[in-house]
């Protein structure tokens, strides 16, 4: 690859490929190398993770760009066991971008770090020429205070089983729509949300939680991929379990989408021991989004850095890291 591509952002081969053969190679450290959705640091008391936001429209069903740069920087802190404490927030505007508009973002933003129970601390603004970026780019970053040691990415086994909180796709099939002028008809919209509440709920419940990841850029089916190669497992999902609107369904089907590699902006999977699925279930059911929330995957010691998707035929495939750029600026 001499140049970068648009794929090169999508979450999943390419993207990967990216960071490990330029910034891995030059950052390469023993803590970046555990690939966390945060940075476990200070001697495992905090953790530190950063996120930039493009999404196009920055206005759209369920959110707009600033109620997504905070969830998606806050539930990064959260699937590491993490109340988000101190955010920072940095902003490039485009000349000539509309004061009302901004300040229906920067609301937004308030929102969600109420909810999590965070507050900004430091920031940076930037104005550029007409053309020099589209209408508005943030960058958040977020220091969080563990309250459950030990979670990772990297340490599923047999023992675990996954559960996903609710219905898959509906960020990037609301994003897709939006761009296209496309009536989807139904309450199709952003499942952008706030985790921490959730995953506050699970450890007070004395869940047993050994993994949990949101499925942002390249779905279910990237993240589950990630998990398989750095625990060293096979994850075998059970395709009838996902759930999925029946709007996303329609988005897939005419547009021949898989919806387990649409983007989700508040959307988690958990690896849990299997003695915990009701009790986890339960309390994930508590919050109005998650009816759906259910068990989808077994770990098993077969197809190492594999996941394996089984139809309810019976029939089995593999479910690959998805790559080409399905939708840009899904974030």
């Amino acid at each position: 690859m001499k140049k970068i591509t648009i794929a090169c952002g999508n979450g999943g081969v390419e993207n990967n490929d990216l960071i490990e053969k330029v910034f891995y190679k030059h950052f390469q450290n023993d803590i970046l190398q555990k690939n966390e959705d945060s940075a476990v640091i200070h001697d495992g008391s905090l953790v530190f993770s950063t996120d930039s936001f493009t999404v196009s429209p920055i206005f759209f069903e369920g959110g707009d760009i600033g109620k997504l740069s905070i969830c998606g920087t806050c539930n990064d802190i959260a699937m590491m066991g993490a109340a988000p404490m101190y955010v920072s927030c940095a902003v490039i505007i485009e000349e000539g971008f509309d004061m009302k508009e901004l300040d229906i973002i920067v609301s937004s933003m308030k929102k969600e770090l109420d909810i999590n129970g965070a507050k900004v601390v430091c920031g940076d603004t930037k104005v550029v020429p007409k053309g020099a970026a589209d209408k508005i780019f943030i960058n958040t970053s977020a220091v969080g205070s563990v309250l459950k040691s030990g979670i990772s990415s990297n340490k599923i086994s047999k023992d675990d089983i996954v559960l996903i909180n609710r219905d898959i796709g509906c960020h990037g099939a609301t994003i897709f729509t939006a761009r296209e002028g496309m009536n989807m008809g139904g309450d199709l919209q952003s499942d952008c949300a706030s985790l921490w509440p959730q995953v506050q709920a699970l450890i007070d419940g004395g869940i047993n939680i050994t993994a949990m990841r949101d499925a942002t850029r390249g779905g279910v089916a990237a993240s589950l991929n990630e998990w398989a190669k750095q625990s060293k497992v096979g994850i075998v999902v059970d395709e009838s379990s996902i759930p999925i609107k029946d709007e996303v369904k329609g988005v897939c089907e005419l547009l021949g989408f898989e919806a387990t590699n649409l983007a989700n902006e508040g959307t988690f999977i958990l690896a849990i021991k299997a003695k915990d699925e009701q009790k986890a279930i339960k309390i994930l059911k508590r919050f109005e989004k998650n009816r759906y929330a259910t068990k989808i995957a077994n770990i098993t010691q077969e197809h190492i850095g594999k996941v394996v998707i089984e139809s309810s035929y019976g029939t089995k495939r593999y479910l690959d890291m998805p790559s080409g750029e399905l939708l840009p600026r899904i974030c």
